[in-house]
């Protein structure tokens, strides 16, 4: 009965140790998911001005994305993996903001290049997802 006793305390000790790396691990990998998220869905949105053919304006208002078609002044795009009214749901919590909407033309370059900031909620910690003017998209 005491080496069950003792067992039961050495675990005890080690969850409690390990939990706050754990929860450090859990915020990490939800703020990385969520920048990883943002960075598909802006080169799905080059990929949507190089098959529509024209001018593609990826914006942001905190916990949703959109894709206008024909720049930003343009019609909103609707389609796999958007809503009735054309806006793309982020997972895991986090918030996006930027300082300018990106614009990608037709041939994928963006003409408008722009920083998105992905925040975590939980802990306050940034990720940025940077698109330069080639139109490579990267997690910085």
């Amino acid at each position: 009965m005491i080496e069950l006793i003792v067992v039961v305390a050495l675990i005890g000790i080690i969850t409690a140790i390990s939990m706050p790396v754990f929860l450090s691990f859990w915020q990490a990998s939800t703020l990385k998911a969520g920048a990883e998220e943002l960075a598909a869905i802006v080169n799905n949105g080059r990929l949507l001005a190089i098959k529509e053919n024209q001018n593609v304006c990826v914006s942001s208002d905190g916990t949703t994305v959109k894709y206008v078609v024909g720049g930003c002044a343009g019609t909103v795009w609707t389609g796999p993996g958007t809503d009735s009214g054309g806006l793309i749901r982020l997972a895991n919590t986090v918030t996006v903001s930027s300082s300018t909407n990106v614009i990608f033309n037709y041939l994928g370059a963006a003409t408008t290049v722009g920083t998105f900031t992905v925040r975590n909620p939980s802990d306050g910690k940034t990720l940025s997802v940077v698109v330069a003017a080639t139109g490579r998209v990267t997690i910085q």
